[in-house]
Formats: structure tokens, C-alpha cells, sequence
């Protein structure tokens, strides 16, 4: 759990000590290992935490094109940006208007059709009625940049060509689209900007609001005891699925260790109609799961500044300390 090559008692904070009385507290410390109760101490000098196993990772997504399908993953590194998988990274492509402006599953819930693999180096694009799109993940210099507009904020983006223009134009049959891709060494969004109303300093691209969103099984079964119609997973296009832990359990985790990287709350995720697009048909329903949703997690009276009538599914994190996970990685709670 410590940094590789680091001690057990290094682990444990604890100081070295000679003799018998060392090997005294490491079996100790061993002890608490297993118990899952382990003194952290942090990257920042004179923080200590325990760290408390609250689950295990079930699932990993990356949603290399926003809004539509994701792909499924055994491990990816978690970047401050967000998971990456070689050079699968979340949300860092977004169809656009040609006027700049994002396209989501909002306006066009078709684009949740649209599935992607990733073979050398490049996104393989298949959508219904279309043959598929090769689209390299290294794009041109050359390649037009463009100025989008994401939730009413400016980001760049550079064009992914014609040909995948043609593509999402083909097989969406409403408007004229660009793809565009996002770069590292562009600017992103700032959460100061995102939410000018909470203290936290982090970036995104393309997502909504951060760079890695969480949810739990227990929260989606409990979700689905109350629908005449069962929703996926999928409907909430989480990042990381956690197993192990009770329905809305999620909603009590301040900072998290999963594998090396380290978490940090920013807020619950306001529900849209994003939500209510049934992710195999394409068919946007308008009303469930959002209505249900709406009956029983609606945010305290003091946070409706924050989330007004948006019921809350899911919790938004940040990244504080980069690094790799996996899934069957224990998720800990690291407390006072």
C-alpha cells in the first residue's frame, strides 16, 4: 500500500527500531494490516490517515468520446485528467457543432450507439447502419484547432478530419458535426470556473464536472427495487463501480486509496435527462430513472444553490496523488 520498495514500518509510519522490540512492532503492524486498520502517512508531512476498506473496484470505464459507449477495462492509470488506458483516455474526444458548440447524448441520444475499440493506436468507431471508422489517436499538427464551447465554457479542440465529420453527420442525420480531440497540452477547464461556489483545484477536459466519477452496485440495485423498468449501469456512466459496500454508502467517502492513486470528494453528481437514454436503443425517455430518482434523493435544503432539483446518483472525485488501479483493488477509506 506504501510506495514500492518502501518498508513495512515505513508503511505504517513508524520509526525503525533495533533488536527484538523491531520485530515486535512489526508483527504488530503486520496485525493491523490484515485487520485493514494502517496508519497512512500522506505525501504531505505531519498528515497521518487509517485507512478503512469500505469495497472493492467491480468495474472500470473510459468513455473515450463523450456521450457515447464506453469501454470496459481490467486496469488504467488514473491521471489527473482522469483514467488512461495506452492512448485511451476519458472523454477526450467530443463531437462538436460546427459552430464549436459540444453535441451530447442531450440533444442527440443516438451518439450512445456509437461503440469504440481500441486497437494499434487507433479508435475503432462502429455505429448501427454504418461501416466502421479507423480514427488514429495521434492526430495531425496540421489538423484545424477549433474553439468549443462545453457547458458554457471555452476549450480547445483539435478537428479529427473529414472523414470522421462525415461519419457522425452520416449517421446522426440532424446537422453538420466535427469530432475534435483534446490535447494535454491544451488548457482545460478549471473547477473554479465549473463551480465557482467551492473551494477545490483541479481540471477536466471534456466531462462534466470532474475527472473521475464513482458509483456503487448496492446504490444501482437499491435504484432498480423502486423501477417497473430496470436501468444499467450504463444509464450513469460511471468511471469506477464499487462492490462490497451498502446502497449510498458512497455518499459518506471523503478521501480515497484505490490501488496507488488517491481520491478526493468534490460533490455528489447532479442527474440529468443524460440518464433517461436507453443505452441499447438510443431512445430518450425523458422521465426514468430521473423521475424515481427525484422521489427519494433530492439534496438537502441547505445544497439546493448547488444542485437545485437534480437528484443526486454517484459521487464526483479528483485525483490527488496520480498512479495505477485495477479492478479487484481494494477501495479504503483513509479517516482520522
Amino acid at each position: 500500500m506504501g510506495a514500492a520498495g518502501s518498508s513495512a514500518l515505513a508503511r505504517l509510519g513508524l520509526p525503525a527500531l533495533p533488536g527484538p522490540r523491531w520485530l515486535g512492532v512489526a508483527a504488530l503492524g503486520l496485525a493491523a494490516v490484515a485487520l485493514g486498520a494502517v496508519a497512512w502517512r500522506r505525501a504531505r508531512p505531519g498528515r497521518r490517515r487509517r485507512l478503512q476498506q469500505v469495497g472493492t473496484v467491480s468495474e472500470l470505464w473510459i468513455y473515450p468520446i463523450k456521450s457515447c459507449k464506453g469501454v470496459s477495462v481490467d486496469a488504467a492509470e488514473c491521471t489527473a485528467l482522469g483514467l488512461r488506458s495506452g492512448h485511451l483516455r476519458d472523454r477526450f474526444w467530443l463531437v462538436i457543432k460546427e459552430d464549436g458548440h459540444m453535441v451530447t447524448g442531450r440533444q442527440e441520444p443516438q451518439l450512445v450507439l456509437v461503440s469504440i475499440t481500441y486497437e494499434d493506436d487507433c479508435l475503432i468507431l462502429r455505429a448501427p447502419g454504418m461501416d466502421q471508422l479507423v480514427l488514429p489517436t495521434k492526430l495531425l499538427s496540421s489538423n484545424k484547432l477549433h474553439d468549443c464551447r462545453v457547458f458554457g465554457l471555452d476549450i480547445q479542440g483539435r478537428d479529427c478530419g473529414d472523414e470522421a465529420a462525415q461519419w457522425f453527420t452520416s449517421f446522426l442525420k440532424t446537422d453538420a458535426f466535427r469530432l475534435v480531440q483534446f490535447e494535454k497540452n491544451m488548457k482545460a477547464r478549471a473547477s473554479n470556473e465549473i463551480f465557482p461556489s467551492l473551494d477545490k483545484n483541479y481540471q477536466v477536459a471534456y466531462p462534466d464536472c470532474s475527472p473521475v466519477m464513482i458509483l456503487s452496485e448496492a446504490s444501482l440495485a437499491d435504484l432498480n427495487t423502486r423501477m417497473e423498468k430496470k436501468v444499467k449501469i450504463n444509464n450513469f456512466r460511471p468511471n469506477i463501480v464499487v462492490t462490497g459496500c451498502s446502497a449510498f454508502e458512497e455518499d459518506t467517502w471523503d478521501e480515497l486509496l484505490i490501488g496507488n492513486v488517491e481520491m478526493k470528494k468534490i460533490l455528489a453528481c447532479p442527474r440529468c435527462i443524460m440518464t433517461t437514454v436507453d443505452p441499447d436503443t438510443g431512445v430518450i425517455d425523458r422521465k426514468e430513472p430521473l423521475e424515481t430518482l427525484k422521489s427519494y434523493r433530492l439534496c438537502d435544503p441547505s445544497e439546493k444553490s448547488i444542485y437545485k432539483s437534480s437528484p443526486l446518483f454517484g459521487i464526483y472525485y479528483s485525483v490527488e496523488k496520480i498512479g495505477s488501479l485495477k479492478v479487484g483493488d481494494p477501495v479504503y477509506q483513509m479517516v482520522q
